[in-house]
């Protein structure tokens, strides 16, 4: 089975990574590993799908370097791993720019199911246009013309969920669905602040279309 899919995992138990890898590379991914974080940053450098970080890792927090690939402008969906199920640790892992969250021990069909599901939302879409708004999905921008302006990859699929719908006002669940992992916590002010940004990201690329509220139900891109 061949993929194009290019994932990196970074585990520092040789064991448990040896074991992710194999079972990865079967499913048909290609896979690159790496022990700690600095390796991690250095291989994102090369064309990444997605990658799957352990949030203990020996030279920094999983989730520090997931920012860091954050500030990079690197947009690829994140699986962290983590000993740790707090509410707290889940939601600093969101806030961190992660995109879901798997904790060990783990069923590996689960983990290939999560990476295949985050793929599909990330990565396996086309350009998608609106008017003059252009959202491509490898790069994680909105764009009109020559200006572009950068989303967290939140934001994108916020974005994109109510762009592949232009006109319709879509229910404030179906955003929350499209948008966050299952079993992420969403307040009821989390999409509303997420809407707000995209507002403001929206009036920098000078776009005749805007996001409409519709009360009670939810938002529409028109």
């Amino acid at each position: 089975m061949v993929s194009a899919h290019r994932l990196i995992v970074v585990e520092d138990d040789p064991e448990l990574r040896s074991l992710v890898t194999r079972g990865l590379e079967e499913e048909g991914f290609a896979v690159t590993a790496v022990g700690d974080g600095a390796s991690a940053l250095a291989a994102a450098r090369e064309t990444v799908d997605a990658l799957v970080v352990d949030v203990g890792l020996p030279d920094a927090d999983g989730r520090d370097v997931c920012q860091a690939l954050r500030a990079q402008g690197i947009g690829a969906p994140v699986l962290f791993l983590t000993a740790r199920d707090a509410v707290t640790d889940r939601l600093a892992g969101f806030s961190a720019g992660g995109d879901d969250y798997l904790t060990k021990p783990f069923h590996f069909d689960e983990l290939v199911a999560r990476l295949k599901a985050l793929l599909r939302r990330a990565g396996a879409d086309p350009v998608t246009t609106v008017g003059a708004l252009r959202l491509d999905p490898t790069t994680h921008a909105a764009a009109n013309g020559e200006r572009e302006v950068a989303l967290t990859p939140t934001e994108f699929r916020v974005l994109a969920a109510l762009a592949a719908n232009p006109g319709v006002v879509l229910r404030r669940r179906d955003l929350v669905r499209a948008a966050w992992p299952e079993g992420a916590i969403v307040h009821d002010n989390t999409l509303d602040q997420y809407v707000a940004r995209l507002r403001r990201k929206l009036r920098e690329l000078e776009l005749e279309l805007g996001i409409s509220t519709t009360h009670g139900v939810g938002y529409r891109l028109g």
